[in-house]
């Protein structure tokens, strides 16, 4: 099974008409069902009609997808539960500190990076002061849950994972670097999960064989095969494709206002022109 899997927060543009497609024929080459994912967990920003423009999307471009659709809103009984596996082993432990207060202490300070270019958490302590954040823990104000990553790699073997080709061959063994991404979020404040902790959890209940996204992603798998392992999931086969970039170099996204494929169709452009595009992308190197 593969899994097309956007967020219903904006319109699809060409960023991800490439990697439905790229599904598609991961599917077509290793003769397994793709089905559609609606990633949703942030429902503050999650939309109706985004979600049935994504569909119209999928039909216009010709992608097909094996029913049932998932939605991530409807798993997070199965989220909360691997987050109090975690609990019970000591592997995760409550923050406090805002959004806001981290973020000004990682620009007054200068933390180090982790490969998406965002601060490494350095403690509540660092942020709040040992006082503060001592009293925010005894009177049991709202937390954050992160992984406590020193402690969760004591004990696991270096870990690894498999890179495919587009077609599902040529596999490579990939060493994770986990330790680089430092003490992740996997539950937040006011969601009771995060990305890298509903993804592999999603991807195990669904029975995910090949997981197929953009580079950007790449680095992240790193994190999934620590999840994976400390949850005891099974470890899908990865294929990570090449992004079409912007005029700023930059990935398209919907946050920089790349144009829709909406937009596109009304503007005249064809099926057959958008997945010609999108076939010499994926014919070039990452």
């Amino acid at each position: 099974m593969l899994r097309f899997a956007p967020s219903p927060n904006g319109l699809l543009h060409l960023g991800h008409a490439l990697s439905a497609i790229a599904n598609e024929r991961m599917a077509e080459a290793v003769g397994r069902p793709l089905t559609l994912r609606i990633e949703d967990i942030d429902q503050t920003r999650a939309r109706p009609h985004f979600e049935a423009a994504i569909i119209a999307d999928l039909a216009w471009l010709g992608v097909d997808w094996t029913p049932p659709m998932r939605r991530q809103s409807e798993h997070f009984a199965a989220y909360r539960d691997a987050l109090e596996r975690l609990k019970a082993r000591g592997l995760v432990y409550p923050t406090f500190a805002s959004r806001r207060e981290f973020a000004e202490v990682a620009r007054m300070t200068g933390l180090a990076r982790d490969p998406d270019g965002a601060p490494l958490f350095p403690g509540d302590a660092a942020i709040l002061g040992a006082r503060e954040a001592a009293r925010r823990l005894a009177e049991a104000e709202p937390a954050a849950w992160r992984l406590d990553m020193t402690r969760a790699l004591a004990d696991l073997p270096p870990l690894t994972w498999t890179e495919t080709d587009a077609a599902g061959g040529a596999a490579r063994t990939i060493g994770s670097e986990p330790a680089a991404w430092g003490d992740v979020i996997l539950a937040r404040k006011d969601v009771p999960t995060s990305y890298h902790l509903s993804v592999v959890v999603d991807d195990a209940v669904q029975g995910i064989s090949h997981v197929v996204r953009g580079m950007d992603l790449y680095p992240s798998t790193s994190v999934h095969r620590v999840l994976q392992t400390l949850l005891g999931l099974p470890a899908p086969l990865y294929y990570h494709h090449p992004l079409i970039l912007g005029e700023d170099g930059r990935k398209l996204s919907k946050s920089n206002g790349a144009e829709s494929l909406a937009a596109l169709r009304e503007a005249g452009a064809t099926r057959a022109a958008v997945r010609a595009r999108v076939a010499a992308r994926l014919a070039e190197p990452s």
